[in-house]
């Protein structure tokens, strides 16, 4: 059976992966959905401090004190940014990695730097408004295409993410390349998408890629289709 670590996106904990959690659970898998650091149920450390750097670690040391090998590392959305910086410290431990509608950054590069400039603005204007000028307040799941049951939910359960996170560019050195199997899936059903520059650098590179007809967050909108793809990635890599 196969080992997931799934890192939610910005705004958002672990509490977005229960459904594809049960599901890979139900079906003899070891699975990790870690909350970073300042949001959701974390919301209590939150603080000006909290950087993309954090994140990583937050995840780099859930691998290393569960002692865990062969893992399939998936990032949704902002996580993108977290895995990519997992993957290059933890090269040895991680079978592979999937980018679900996710940033792929390159050396040097912040998520601010691949977000479309109104995004950018909009996200800067609402953090100087409403968050003292370093909190991002949650965009309304409404704009991602969120499926209309889930949207009240998915708004009452998203918190605040720290700027620091948007605005600190990753590090790579050498491990991210020796990853050998890397996995692309691109919803493809909302407007204003910012990953499709993403979606086309993991194509150029000749990573296997896959699309979800469905709004942003896949793991709510489309949580069989997403826990099958999982499935046959891990399948793959063993």
């Amino acid at each position: 059976m196969a080992t997931f670590v799934l890192v939610h996106g910005a705004w958002h904990g672990s509490w977005c992966w229960a459904r594809v959690r049960r599901a890979l659970l139900d079906q003899g898998h070891q699975v990790f959905t870690p909350t970073l650091s300042g949001v959701a149920e974390r919301s209590h450390v939150l603080s000006r401090d909290i950087d993309l750097q954090r994140h990583v670690d937050d995840v780099a040391n859930l691998i290393r004190w569960e002692e865990l090998d062969s893992v399939i590392l998936c990032g949704h959305s902002y996580g993108g940014c977290v895995v990519s910086g997992v993957a290059d410290v933890l090269p040895d431990r991680i079978a592979a990695l999937v980018y679900l509608d996710a940033f792929l950054l390159d050396d040097g590069e912040c998520l601010h730097d691949l977000l479309p400039a109104e995004q950018r603005e909009m996200q800067l204007s609402l953090a100087n408004e409403f968050g003292e000028g370093w909190r991002v307040p949650p965009i309304p799941a409404a704009i991602f295409n969120v499926n209309a049951q889930d949207r009240d939910w998915v708004d009452r359960q998203c918190t605040p993410q720290p700027l620091a996170t948007f605005q600190q560019p990753i590090r790579l050195n050498d491990g991210l390349s020796q990853i050998s199997r890397n996995h692309f899936i691109y919803a493809s059903d909302w407007e204003g998408t910012p990953f499709t520059t993403s979606y086309d650098r993991a194509k150029a590179r000749g990573w296997m890629t896959s699309e979800i007809a469905c709004g942003h967050d896949v793991m709510l909108d489309r949580p069989e289709a997403l826990t099958s793809e999982l499935i046959g990635i891990a399948s793959v890599a063993d």
